[in-house]
């Protein structure tokens, strides 16, 4: 018997954009499984949370204790890449691009910005430099996420790289009493960045340069309840390494619509259909899968369906998308 629980970020689509978005789905196997599920429940975090409604359900903070920080993730992600830090307040520190739009600064999708490892590792040592002379420790994990100790600065208010990604970032710079020092070693970081010979090079190929560093995911310690998941790419490969024990997180839609690429939303949906949504309803039908929990999130909420082999047997029930593209 499985139980099995998946968590898809931005699955509601905007409701701006939903009657367009509906009109070009062709998903029979998640209208199959919204309509037999019926409505959601539904959770929400307000406009300015630091965080993605997702991330706040994967480091199992959902609701957040605390809606002003990004969760406490920093000792958990070094884990993942296996680094054991000393004990200390540890951050995810990550390269980043800003750009000035009319009138303020606006945080680029890091994911849009295909930084190596060569790069990444020069620019490291550039940036461990002006982290040592304040007295901070600076830790790599890969070509986009390092890790910085800086355990006089607890209790710094951050926000997740995905939840400040285009928007003005005024909004969403660290907050609290160390906010000044953070802005000294970001700026120094910046100095020393701007005339890199690897920033000339991506501009020569029209690539946008690394210009800045953002910090998130405070943490004094290990948290226990951030979630484990599994990232497999297909309904039989999360059976097959996971068996239905840890959730299954489809992040195949964060990049399409954090950069309101809808056109790519819709493919990556159409995917998720072919390879997710339509197994599903074989394995409910089947009883392979005996009960099912369907996580889908926009930016500020999530909504729950709840599904077992027989909510299918709901043969009255037309296949659609209502129940999902309605929610508020």
């Amino acid at each position: 018997m499985n139980h099995l629980e998946l968590i898809i970020p931005f699955g509601i689509p905007p409701a701006s954009l939903a009657k367009d978005l509906l009109k070009e789905m062709q998903t029979p196997g998640l209208a199959r499984l919204i309509a037999c599920a019926g409505s959601a429940r539904t959770q929400t975090t307000d406009d300015f949370s630091r965080a993605l409604s997702h991330e706040y359900w994967l480091a199992g903070q959902f609701p957040p204790a605390d809606k002003a920080n990004s969760p406490a993730i920093a000792w958990n992600r070094m884990q993942a890449y296996g680094l054991r830090p000393e004990a200390g307040n540890w951050y995810v520190l990550q390269p980043v691009h800003i750009h000035i739009a009319r009138d303020h600064l606006v945080l680029t999708d890091q994911r849009q910005l295909n930084i190596s490892e060569t790069e990444s590792r020069s620019l490291f040592e550039m940036a461990k430099a002006s982290c040592e002379e304040m007295g901070l420790q600076i830790l790599f994990g890969d070509a986009q996420t390092w890790f910085l100790r800086a355990d006089e600065w607890a209790g710094l208010q951050t926000a997740t790289v995905d939840a400040a990604c285009g928007h003005n970032i005024d909004i969403w710079m660290p907050k609290g009493e160390f906010e000044r020092p953070w802005r000294k070693l970001q700026n120094e970081i910046q100095m020393q960045w701007f005339t890199h010979d690897i920033n000339a090079q991506r501009e020569m190929r029209g690539a946008k340069v690394i210009n800045s560093v953002w910090i998130s995911g405070g943490a004094q310690n290990l948290e226990p309840a951030l979630k484990q998941v599994s990232t497999a790419n297909n309904y039989a490969q999360h059976l097959s390494q996971s068996q239905g024990q840890v959730p299954g997180l489809l992040n195949n839609l964060c990049e399409a619509a954090i950069n309101n690429d809808w056109a790519l939303w819709l493919d990556n949906m159409h995917e998720l259909d072919k390879n997710w949504f339509s197994p599903l309803v074989a394995g409910l039908q089947n009883k392979q899968v005996t009960s099912l929990k369907l996580n889908f999130s926009d930016a500020h909420k999530i909504a729950r369906f709840d599904l077992t082999p027989w909510s299918l047997r709901k043969f009255w029930v037309k296949p659609s998308l209502h129940h999902l593209f309605s929610i508020s």
